[in-house]
Order: C-alpha cells, then sequence, then structure tokens
C-alpha cells in the first residue's frame, strides 16, 4: 500500500481541524463520559491522540537521523502517559492536541525525500516512514469516532474508507482466526476475498461500513449478506 506521504498531509490538516472543533465542544462532563473504546473515556482518548503524534515524531526522527529512536519509551510508559493525561481540563487537552498536532507537521515538513523510504519500528513491526502520515490520519480519523461525540463513519471521506478497508484485509489475510467472507463494496463489482470463498458469505455495504464493521468501530446493521443469515464475526483487528 504504497502512497506518496506528502499528499496526505492536506487529510491530516483536515482531519485535525475536525477533531480540534469537536473537542472545543468538550466540558469536564464530557470528558470523562465514556467513549467507544472499552474502559476509556473520552480524556483517554484525546490523550492517546495526543501521544499518538508524538510516538510518530519519534519514529520520523529515527527515520531521518538513522537513531534506534522507539516510538514510545516502553509500553507501560505509553499506558501511564494516557491515565495521567485523561482527566485534564478541556483547555489542557485543547492545547496539547494543537501542540502536538504542530510538532507532528514540523516533523513530517523536516523529511528528506531519501528518509521516507527508511523502515522504523512500529507497535506493530518494521514499518516504511512513507506510511506514518497514513497512519497518523488513520489514527484521527478512527478515534474521532470513537469520542461518540456525533462523527461516525458516514463522514469519512471515500479515499479514506477505501484505503482503510483495503488495509484492514490486508492485515486479516494470512489469520487463522477470520471467517471466510467475500466483501462487495460500493454497489459494484470490486470484491475482497478472505479466506475460501466457495462457500463463503458475500458481506456487502460502502467501503466505509465494511471498514468500521471490521475495525469494530459500527455493528454492520446497514450490511448485506447473502445468502441470508448472521453476519460472521470479525476478530478484534489491532
Amino acid at each position: 500500500m504504497t502512497l506518496d506521504p506528502l499528499l496526505l498531509t492536506g487529510d491530516v490538516d483536515d482531519a485535525t481541524a475536525r477533531l480540534l472543533r469537536t473537542a472545543a465542544t468538550f466540558d469536564a462532563a464530557d470528558l470523562a463520559a465514556p467513549s467507544l473504546l472499552p474502559g476509556w473515556s473520552r480524556g483517554h482518548v484525546l490523550t492517546h491522540v495526543c501521544r499518538n503524534a508524538d510516538g510518530f515524531v519519534n519514529l520520523l526522527t529515527s527515520a531521518r537521523t538513522g537513531a534506534p529512536i522507539p516510538m514510545y519509551a516502553s509500553a507501560a510508559a505509553r499506558t501511564a502517559d494516557i491515565e495521567a493525561g485523561a482527566a485534564r481540563a478541556s483547555e489542557e487537552h485543547l492545547d496539547d492536541l494543537r501542540r502536538s498536532a504542530d510538532r507532528f507537521a514540523e516533523a513530517v515538513a523536516a523529511m528528506p525525500v531519501s528518509a521516507w523510504g527508511a523502515n522504523v519500528e512500529t507497535l506493530h513491526g518494521s514499518r516504511p516512514a512513507a506510511l506514518l502520515v497514513w497512519g497518523r490520519l488513520r489514527e484521527l480519523e478512527i478515534h474521532h469516532v470513537d469520542l461518540a461525540a456525533g462523527y461516525r463513519h458516514t463522514d469519512w471521506a471515500p479515499d479514506f474508507g477505501h484505503r482503510l478497508l483495503h488495509e484492514v484485509t490486508s492485515g486479516f489475510a494470512d489469520r487463522s482466526d477470520v471467517p471466510a467472507m467475500v466483501l462487495r463494496f460500493d454497489g459494484s463489482g470490486h470484491e475482497l476475498v478472505l479466506g475460501d470463498r466457495v462457500q463463503a458469505p458475500v458481506v456487502a455495504g460502502s467501503a466505509a461500513e465494511l471498514a468500521a464493521w471490521l475495525t469494530g468501530r459500527d455493528p454492520g446493521t446497514t450490511l448485506t449478506v447473502t445468502p441470508d443469515g448472521q453476519l460472521p464475526r470479525p476478530p478484534e483487528w489491532i
């Protein structure tokens, strides 16, 4: 899944602005309210988005300099940072969102062309640095939905829904816990096949609907299954 990362910087800026507008409406009670992520409040989600930006800055710096800089100091430190920031005042959350987004943008702007091909160690293995801008956009768009504050997968841009769907199915392709299914999207002949298609049900909907369902952000009630029956049960995404 290759794409010039600089082509996505405008999308990242737009997604950041949308998230900031939503976060600006939250008071203390809103921030303490549950998100769509089990055990996390909206304050947890917003803090995670900020620390994710800083983690990506670490990886971009590693790609640019060649130094082995981890995304986070440790898994425990990542968890502790999110817990420590979750209960902050709304003004602190907004300031952190703005400043961390600015740091990410500055790190992207500092990247020489040659550095985008470097591999960096993410939480999910080695990845080309060129995928980090997409990774940031994915974090912003999915976690905006997780805030349960009116922004839904139906608000995702079509290009984002298509790319996310392809990424998720690519990640599922070699997993033994994924049920066989044929994903047919956007009312056309476009299909993605997981497992043995001979007896696999066809699950149809928009790319965004399918991606939201596969990532656990939507129950899939708008999807159709052929032959008639229950939706397959996809495993946890990541």
